[in-house]
C-alpha cells in the first residue's frame, strides 16, 4: 500500500492514538478517506500532506497567532 496511510499510520504521523483518528473522523476534522481496502479507510499521502499544510493550530488556541495572544 505504498502511497497510502491507514488509521494506524496516520495516528503515528500525527502523534496521536488510533482512537483519536476515529474521533477526528467523526467530528469531520480529517479529510474523507481516499479509498477503503476491505473495511480499512486509507488516505493518500498527498491528501494528508495538503491537509496538514492547511490545518490551523491545535487546541483551544486554534487559529490564533502569537501577535493575538
Amino acid at each position: 500500500m505504498d502511497g497510502y496511510l491507514t488509521s494506524e499510520d496516520l495516528a503515528t504521523r500525527l502523534g496521536v492514538k488510533r482512537e483519536s483518528i476515529y474521533r477526528m473522523r467523526t467530528r469531520g476534522d480529517l479529510p474523507d478517506p481516499d479509498d477503503t481496502i476491505g473495511r480499512t479507510p486509507v488516505w493518500k499521502t498527498d491528501t494528508i500532506t495538503a491537509w496538514e499544510a492547511d490545518r490551523p493550530g491545535q487546541g483551544w488556541r486554534k487559529g490564533k497567532t502569537s501577535e493575538q495572544s
